[in-house]
């Protein structure tokens, strides 16, 4: 950041008064940026003994697939968002979604918030950031082509879980290692 978004001067990135991180801080108006993790929402939609994927038609991981998710908007909360990015993303109509897991990804400050719900009428068709849409049991999953660790984290998580009917709530780090490869720290 070089300017400030207020009143067009130049920034410096000190620490400011009272904080303990260094800041883009305005020299003319004194306004703190702030740069904080981006939220996403997303959701496991499932239909008998299916779940919803989308083929990517859009970068990043252009042509792998994907559960329905998106950066949320401001004035939306998360449970809104992520019915929105399923019908954005694959037409599909959500019903009975709950929280499933919440994971931080450290090395893109992002934060995952996945839910778990219904497909109303099992009806899904590509919108404009897929490719094709897909129901597909654990067996039809193309797990070398999942687009992103936290995707495919959640899906394995989902149907161990189903295996054994009971579902949990899941709190966990994505972090990337040196070499590039991903570690998850599971909180619980």
């Amino acid at each position: 950041m070089k300017f400030c978004s207020q009143c067009g001067a130049s920034v410096t990135l000190r620490v400011p008064a009272g904080d303990n991180l260094p800041r883009h801080v305005c020299d003319a108006c004194e306004t703190i940026h702030y740069l904080n993790p981006k939220v996403v929402a997303g959701c496991i939609l499932e239909w008998q003994d299916r779940v919803l994927l989308c083929r990517r038609a859009i970068e990043p991981r252009y042509g792998l697939w994907t559960l329905p998710a998106g950066f949320m908007e401001n004035g939306e909360s998360a449970l809104a968002a992520a019915a929105r990015e399923a019908l954005e993303e694959a037409h599909a109509e959500s019903e009975n979604l709950r929280l499933y897991g919440v994971y931080s990804l450290l090395h893109v400050s992002q934060v995952y918030l996945m839910f778990q719900g219904r497909l109303k009428d099992g009806y899904a068709r590509p919108g404009e950031e897929s490719l094709e849409v897909r129901l597909c049991a654990e067996t039809e999953i193309p797990w070398d082509q999942i687009a992103f660790t936290v995707v495919h984290e959640t899906l394995r998580q989902y149907f161990a879980e189903r295996r054994t009917g009971q579902f949990h709530h899941h709190l966990g780090d994505i972090i990337r290692e040196a070499d590039q490869r991903f570690r998850i720290h599971r909180h619980y």
